[in-house]
């Protein structure tokens, strides 16, 4: 008797159309929708330079600055440990000066299928870390460790980020994080098959455009036949 086969993830396939498109394109889109406010602060950058396109769905974790004894946090832990495939942590708690994980948890999410991190805060074992191949977006890189500094209070809550053009953003879990050389960019999950339909048609013609520039057309050309983009 065949075994019958697993029925395909929707949210894989998502997940795979949305890294064929870019953080820009869909600002463009989003902005069409009235969702002026869901890009992030510029402050949030790859690490290491090179860690590429990251996309996935927000799996988010909750922090604060605070002092604590002992010689780990068993909430970050726990949290950890409840991330899925295809899903990116969003680290969320203005840290300052520390870093909210290195190596071994980066390895540890990635065991577990995670696309990647975002955090509002440090990352440190950078050049370990691109050796894993995990994407992550952080505001800024620090070599001191979070134990006794900062500690994980929540996952899977709303939690909100530096915004662009606010000064805050929403994230709830299972909203869409895309990040490129760009930038990052929260998709909210409701809208966010509408926004990747309309953010393939643009990117497709946005291709045409190239093309017809390649063949000598003029920016006023390209304009008149396919409008502002």
């Amino acid at each position: 008797m065949k075994k019958k086969r697993a029925a395909p993830d929707p949210r894989a396939s998502i997940r795979a159309r949305y890294l064929k498109v870019d953080t820009a394109t869909v600002a463009d889109v989003l902005d069409t929708m009235g969702r002026l406010d869901q890009g992030l602060a510029s402050s949030f950058r790859p690490f290491p330079d090179r860690a590429g396109k990251m996309g996935g769905w927000a799996y988010t974790i909750q922090g604060s600055m605070q002092r604590y004894a002992g010689s780990g946090d068993p909430d970050k832990m726990k949290a950890v440990d409840g991330v899925s495939a295809g899903e990116i942590t969003v680290w969320a708690g203005e840290g300052e000066g520390v870093c909210f994980f290195g190596e071994l948890i980066a390895l540890g999410m990635k065991r577990r299928g995670c696309a990647g991190a975002l955090i509002d805060g440090g990352i440190r074992d950078i050049e370990w870390i691109a050796k894993q191949k995990f994407p992550v977006y952080a505001r800024y890189r620090t070599p001191i460790q979070s134990i006794g500094r900062w500690k994980v209070t929540a996952c899977q809550v709303p939690v909100e980020l530096p915004g662009a053009t606010v000064r805050r953003v929403p994230v709830r879990p299972g909203d869409f994080v895309l990040a490129d050389v760009d930038g990052a960019i929260v998709i909210p999950a409701g809208i966010a098959e509408t926004v990747l339909a309309q953010a393939e048609k643009l990117t497709a013609t946005e291709k045409k455009i190239r093309r017809d520039l390649d063949r000598g057309a003029t920016l006023e050309d390209v304009l008149k036949k396919y409008g502002h983009v």
